[in-house]
Order: C-alpha cells, then sequence, then structure tokens
C-alpha cells in the first residue's frame, strides 16, 4: 500500500508568512491562489494508489437499521447475521431506516456551515490549547507536530458525558444536542445488534464498555475547494478510536476505504449513515472486528464536509478483549488494556499514521 511523503519544500522561504497556521477555508477563498503552499503538498512513495469504485459482487454493505426492533426473530437474526458479515469483511457499512429524520440531519450540516462562516476572529475564541479540550477548532490534524499540513478545518466537541457546545452561531447548542442525543441512541442499538453478532449478550457491550458514560465526540470535517487536488491530502489514512464511528457528508464525496488490498470510493447515499467500527471494537473482539484504513481526498471546484460521531467506552474504561472470546493456547488475548482516555491522548497528540494507535496496545 502507497505511503504518503511531503514534497521537498523548494519554496519554504518564500512561504514563511504563511505558515503562520491560518485555516484552510481562509487560504482557499484568497483570489490570489493558483496552487498550494509547499507547506501542504504530498506525494505518494509507490504506485498503484489511485481509488477504484466498488464492483456490484463486492459492494459496501447496507444494514436495515429498522430490522433490529423487529418483532419477527428471523428477521431480527438476519440482521445480526448481516451486521456480522459487514464487521469482519468491510469494517464499514451504510445504514438505512435509522429512524433520524432528514430534517434533523439537515440542521446539523447548516449549523455547522455556519460554524465555518464565523469570521476568523471568532472561530479564534475556540482554538484548542490542549487535546482533550472539550471544544477544539482548529486546521490539519494536529499542526503543533506536523511538517506538511493536511487539507482540512475541523471543530471538535465533547458531547458526552458531559456536553458541550460553542457559544456560536445562535441555537448550535439545541441542533447538536438533539442531534447527538438521536446518533447516540443509534450506536448503542447497533452495538447491541454487534453484541450479539460474537456470541455475546446484547448488553454486553453496553455494560462492559460503561456505556452510560461514554465518550461520545462530533467532529466536522470541512475540505474546501483545492487548486491542486493531485498534491494535497484531506485527511491520511488512519483507523478511528472507540467502538463505533457514524459519518454523514454533504453530498460530496471524498472519502475512500482500504478494502481487498486496494482504495475503494465511497459515494455518499442521501439520508443514509456511513458506520464504521473503531479501533476499540477491535481490541474488545480481540481482533475479530477490525478497525479499517480510510482517507479523506479533496478536489478543485466543491466544498466537502463531514460529520463523525466517535461512540467510544467511558473514559475511565480499561478496554480489554471479552473474556468470553478468549480461549487459553489457541486464542489467546492479542491486545493489552489501557484507559480509554489514555489511549485517546496518546492518539491526539501524536502524527495521525495509519493504525499505529492501536500497535502501542498489541501484545
Amino acid at each position: 500500500m502507497a505511503t504518503l511523503c511531503p514534497v521537498a519544500p523548494l519554496h519554504r522561504e518564500a512561504n514563511a508568512s504563511r505558515l503562520q497556521i491560518t485555516s484552510v477555508k481562509t487560504l482557499a477563498e484568497s483570489s490570489d491562489l493558483t496552487s498550494i503552499p509547499s507547506h501542504y503538498a504530498f506525494t505518494t512513495s509507490a504506485s498503484g494508489d489511485q481509488a477504484v469504485h466498488s464492483d456490484h459482487d463486492d459492494s459496501i454493505p447496507v444494514i436495515d437499521f429498522s430490522l433490529l426492533s423487529s418483532s419477527n426473530p428471523d428477521q431480527r437474526r438476519k440482521v445480526v447475521s448481516d451486521l456480522a458479515k459487514a464487521c469482519q469483511d468491510w469494517g464499514f457499512f451504510m445504514v438505512i431506516n435509522h429512524g433520524v429524520p432528514e430534517s434533523q440531519m439537515k440542521a446539523m450540516v447548516d449549523m455547522l456551515t455556519g460554524f465555518f462562516d464565523l469570521t476568523e476572529e471568532e472561530k479564534k475564541e475556540f482554538e484548542w490549547k490542549n487535546v482533550l479540550d472539550p471544544i477544539r477548532f482548529g486546521t490539519s490534524f494536529n499542526a503543533s507536530v506536523e511538517k506538511v499540513f493536511f487539507w482540512r478545518d475541523y471543530l471538535k466537541v465533547r458531547v458526552h458525558p458531559k456536553f458541550h457546545c460553542p457559544t456560536k452561531p445562535e441555537g448550535f447548542s439545541e441542533v447538536l444536542a438533539e442531534y447527538s442525543g438521536a446518533v447516540r441512541k443509534l450506536a448503542r442499538e447497533l452495538l447491541k445488534g454487534i453484541s450479539e453478532s460474537l456470541g455475546l449478550e446484547p448488553d454486553y457491550i453496553g455494560q462492559a464498555m460503561n456505556m452510560d458514560s461514554s465518550l461520545q465526540i462530533l467532529t466536522a470535517n470541512l475540505y474546501p475547494p483545492c487548486p491542486q487536488p493531485e498534491l494535497a491530502m484531506g485527511m491520511p489514512p488512519h483507523s478511528d478510536h472507540g467502538l463505533l464511528t457514524i459519518l454523514m457528508q454533504n453530498g460530496i464525496g471524498g472519502l475512500q476505504v482500504h478494502h481487498g488490498g486496494k482504495w475503494v470510493m465511497i459515494d455518499p447515499v442521501p439520508n443514509a449513515f456511513l458506520v464504521n467500527t473503531g479501533d476499540h471494537l477491535e481490541i474488545m473482539s480481540n481482533g475479530k472486528y477490525k478497525s479499517v484504513l480510510h482517507r479523506a481526498v479533496v478536489n478543485n471546484n466543491s466544498t466537502r464536509m463531514s460529520i463523525v460521531v466517535s461512540n467510544g467506552p467511558s473514559p475511565d474504561t480499561v478496554v480489554t478483549p471479552a473474556e468470553q472470546l478468549v480461549d487459553g493456547e489457541n486464542n489467546r488475548a492479542v491486545y493489552t488494556g489501557m484507559k480509554y482516555k489514555d489511549f485517546l491522548e496518546l492518539q491526539q497528540s501524536s502524527v495521525l499514521d495509519g493504525k499505529s494507535g492501536l500497535d502501542r496496545v498489541k501484545i
């Protein structure tokens, strides 16, 4: 698999003033921008890195969420089996008939658009000082340690177990509370089905991971048009922390998933959520369900926004493989325990690099 390397910064001194980090949105809206500054330029170190569309014989799985609450045991059994296959084969799946109103999803997109449209001075109020700050506005991933930046602005907000929200724009708090609560409920029900699919009791994950106090973080990613999308990267190949990530987009594609040895483009589906398994579901399942590398690419004509909700254990939960999934010599635990908040701080403080966070807890 190809890896990303920074292009040699031939004009670093000429662009020194731009290294005073500004938002990508402001940079993209510059009237004289015809090429990207050198500190945003990447190149691939291997060929064959172009993404393809999935074929009909191996397309991303679709889960009908409404069947999880079906009174027909055969229907529920079928969707639990579908979840098992989706988690094992892809680690990504589309969720339809999820019960979150389209109007609620649109309101969240509109409110976050309003946030990114605030002035630079207004957004600076929410710039982060520490990787565990409950509200973090920034650019790239961790610009304090990166040599080359990603073509991305972001807002990260901790919404559970304690709810936080920026004070601007007006009405943000109400929309965010309603949306995050609906997604949290969706995640809990999906985890019940996933728990069953592992041969565990439906409430096993909820209880073992202390999901009543789960750490839920909403991240809004903004990828403005880029004059040289072939050189820039929205987000590099990485896996997600937590148990399940639930994502929606503004209708503009750019997500690519590493599947079957190649990068596969995932086209947005209206009024559907894209769900992927996280590092801590991999740990809890002792590797049966793996987190999957994915990346974000950019384009030169449309602003893409993705709204990602990570649903993790409680911050103080020490995540280890479920005892029922560890069986003596033949199936030993392959991960050691670590508090979720410690794992998160390590990952967020570092350069984003594949599944390096998970590598730290492998035995």
